[in-house]
């Protein structure tokens, strides 16, 4: 039997209306753009109205890309959404965009590796395509971290922002050449306390207590962790290049996760890339963790920098730790 490539068909994003600049920021926490801009890279972010929740926005960036790849609701087989901002502990969030895009013969289910997310779903669609258990897959990474961000943390509300993208994987045309040519993930369990959140699930169920103390939001050691993301990244994103059968100067366009742009021009000074070969969009949404290579390579596609024939490579690193790197020859 021949072996199917998977490939990517068709992408779509959501962003919120809503603008949250650093000057804003200042006004809410000890904090300037002066500050954060040089640090992060970061100059705005989005976030979600009370109503917005991270099914809404997976749901129309989800129905985006399947527009773009001309597929119906009825075809999707599998939907797979990357989030760690779910709607709510139960059920998963993939099966409330289930019924939102009406996909009646998928099946659904969530993936939580935090800022790799995307990446580990996008893998996941690739094993079902690639083994004939699934015909179309839609992989949605959604997140609305304002929902779990302390907004009196300056060391972590500067970072956050909400969003989603996704995109439709599918067989890649016979002879064609395009399609996933890699997929590479990993993890570190050890390093679990260096990025988490401690309350809310069963070791530390929510309580007055938890709450009091804001133990149920985001805390990171930003510092070791900007270590360990710079080494994996590069590590993995090599790797990954290496077991497409290419060199990292075949490389065309690199999509990496939106964390801060310092680690984003460590892994491209690591490929022997120009910025300009890189997609960020880190100033203008800030980290939307496994939102953030979608939204990205959304607007790479739509505004036509990644065309037919372009050799695209997605890395990125998160809590967990998790690190996952993936290359893609990009079709019509």
């Amino acid at each position: 039997m021949k072996e199917i490539r998977a490939a990517i068909a068709g992408t779509g994003s959501y962003l919120p209306e809503k603008v949250l600049t650093n000057d804003d920021l200042s006004r809410m926490v000890d904090t300037s753009d002066e500050w954060i801009y040089p640090r992060t890279g970061i100059r705005s972010r989005r976030i979600a109205g009370p109503q917005e929740q991270t099914s809404d926005m997976a749901a129309e960036a989800g129905r985006r890309a399947l527009q773009a790849a001309g597929a119906a609701p009825g075809e999707i087989d599998l939907l797979v959404v990357a989030t760690i901002s779910g709607d709510s502990p139960l059920p998963a969030t993939a099966c409330l965009v289930q019924e939102k895009l009406g996909l009646r013969n998928a099946t659904a289910f969530d993936v939580l590796a935090a800022c790799s997310g995307f990446l580990f779903a996008l893998d996941v669609a690739r094993q079902y395509v690639r083994s004939g258990a699934a015909r179309k897959v839609l992989v949605v990474g959604a997140e609305k971290m304002s929902a779990i961000t302390d907004w009196t943390d300056r060391t972590t509300c500067i970072l956050f922002g909400d969003g989603a993208g996704a995109a439709v994987v599918q067989p890649a045309e016979e002879g064609s050449g395009n399609g996933i040519l890699a997929s590479l993930t990993g993890s570190d369990g050890s390093l679990a306390p260096l990025l988490h959140i401690e309350a809310g699930g069963s070791a530390l169920p929510t309580s007055a207590e938890t709450l009091a103390a804001k133990r149920g939001f985001v805390k990171m050691d930003g510092h070791t962790i900007f270590k360990y993301a710079v080494r994996n990244m590069a590590g993995v994103a090599l790797r990954a290049v290496e077991e497409a059968g290419l060199k990292p100067a075949d490389v065309d366009w690199i999509v990496p996760h939106q964390a801060n742009i310092r680690i984003i021009q460590a892994v491209a000074k690591t490929m022997d890339a120009p910025m300009e070969k890189v997609v960020a969009t880190i100033e203008r949404t800030g980290n939307t963790t496994a939102a953030s290579i979608p939204l990205a390579l959304d607007e790479a596609v739509r505004d036509g920098r990644i065309k037919p024939g372009d050799n695209v490579l997605f890395v990125a690193f998160g809590a967990g730790l998790t690190w996952a790197s993936s290359v893609v020859r990009w079709g019509r």
